[in-house]
């Protein structure tokens, strides 16, 4: 199953709860725009080399279209397509002023030299510039782009249109960016991790996590559930996991992956695979790298009774059937990992007002929206007797819905 299919699977899930039409079903799914872009760029070498860049703008019925500029060799037009959606119904979730869209250039970034990296997202934002802005499409990184990228785009955007630094986010804070993005994604999952065992009646010191990716996300949620009194004994990386029953010591393997640049030669722990991480004894599995990990194959392995989705899909439909019969909880994607572009609103709002504020406000601000999103989406999941997955479609689909029937769909 591709990623554009499992997405319109959870979405007609939620829509046949919600009794709606055949015709607005087509409306919402279908992406408003979708590009791809030749980007011919030199190289260090001296050679040439052209690639293919893509962005889909997906709905702009609640308000500019926001989401990720990707760089991976597996990106494709179906998996950006996939994403443009998802971005559409995860900020209606979090009742964001936003639509959805998504980009990717199909490149492996570990493969080139930062200002052949930069010459390609120059080029690249050469081919959209005149579809992208702080009223329109408002990009952000995303898998194996930063806020470096972020700020070449703010540049050459503004050869074409002037200063306007919200025409992008997650961008360095010396230039225009905001306290607290880097981390936001991942202190969202924490902050819903504490939610969700709270309202289960399970108290941090008695709660086991597994955690699978410690990258950007992986690593702020590790280190928050960790000051939260969270018992994280496994986390991993490319190079594998660590598994320490009695508890990881967070801010050290911290420190040996900032040193290291991966987790590889962290020996507080007993190695294990990525793969047994995910079916560890544990109460809470938080999968926070790839997409598509937990299928029907390994499913019925996994024992923990909580799910936190960290990372985009990273549960596959068939996985999720597997979890609803079970009972297993499962707090989908377009949830879990809203915190990222709920900062991301706040910094295009402080760019907007040219007013800045403080890593206090951010995380205040961001406990707030994640909070009352979550509360919403749990008390629709109780109301109508739906998984939350589905609760949370209905919450995202219902007020997009809403939103272009009142602004006018012809």
């Amino acid at each position: 199953m591709r990623a554009i299919d499992a997405t319109r699977l959870y979405f007609d899930r939620a829509a046949d709860h919600m009794d709606m039409s055949e015709s607005m079903r087509e409306l919402l799914l279908t992406a408003k725009r979708e590009v791809s872009v030749q980007i011919a760029v030199e190289l260090d070498s001296g050679d040439f080399a052209t690639y293919i860049g893509y962005r889909v703008q997906h709905d702009d019925a609640r308000g500019p279209m926001k989401g990720g500029l990707r760089f991976h060799p597996e990106v494709d037009i179906s998996e950006v397509r996939s994403l443009a959606a998802l971005m559409t119904w995860k900020t209606a979730v979090v009742d964001l002023p936003f639509g959805g869209a998504k980009g990717g250039i199909a490149i492996d970034p570990a493969k080139f030299s930062p200002r052949e990296l930069e010459r390609i997202t120059r080029k690249f934002i050469d081919g959209i510039h005149e579809m992208i802005g702080p009223d329109v499409d408002i990009p952000a990184p995303d898998m194996g782009s930063n806020s470096d990228v972020m700020a070449w785009i703010m540049n050459q955007y503004q050869k074409y249109h002037g200063f306007n630094p919200g025409v992008v986010t997650g961008k360095p804070v010396e230039l225009y960016g905001i306290p607290g993005r880097e981390e936001a994604t991942g202190r969202g999952v924490g902050i819903l991790a504490y939610k969700m065992t709270s309202r289960l009646g399970r108290k941090p010191q008695q709660t086991r996590i597994a955690l699978q990716g410690f990258g950007n996300v992986g690593s702020h949620a590790a280190k928050f559930l960790h000051e939260s009194e969270f018992k994280v004994v496994a986390i991993s990386d490319v190079s594998g996991g660590y598994y320490r029953p009695e508890g990881l010591n967070i801010p050290q393997a911290l420190q040996h992956a900032r040193e290291h640049k991966s987790l590889k030669g962290y020996k507080e722990a007993e190695r294990i695979s990525n793969e047994e991480l995910l079916e560890l004894d544990v109460e809470l599995l938080i999968p926070a790298a790839l997409g598509g990990v937990i299928t029907s194959a390994n499913a019925p392995k996994v024992k923990a009774p909580l799910i936190i989705e960290a990372a985009n899909q990273p549960v596959w439909p068939d996985a999720d059937a597997v979890f609803d019969e079970r009972g297993t909880i499962v707090l989908p994607d377009i949830l879990a990992n809203a915190g990222g572009v709920t900062v991301s609103y706040f910094e295009w709002v402080q760019n907007r007002q040219h007013y800045s504020w403080g890593i206090n406000r951010v995380r205040q601000e961001l406990d707030s929206v994640m909070s009352t999103a979550f509360e919403r989406v749990w008390s629709l999941s109780q109301e109508r007797k739906v998984s939350l997955r589905t609760a949370a479609y209905m919450l995202g689909i219902g007020r997009v819905s809403r939103a272009t029937v009142l602004g006018g769909i012809t």
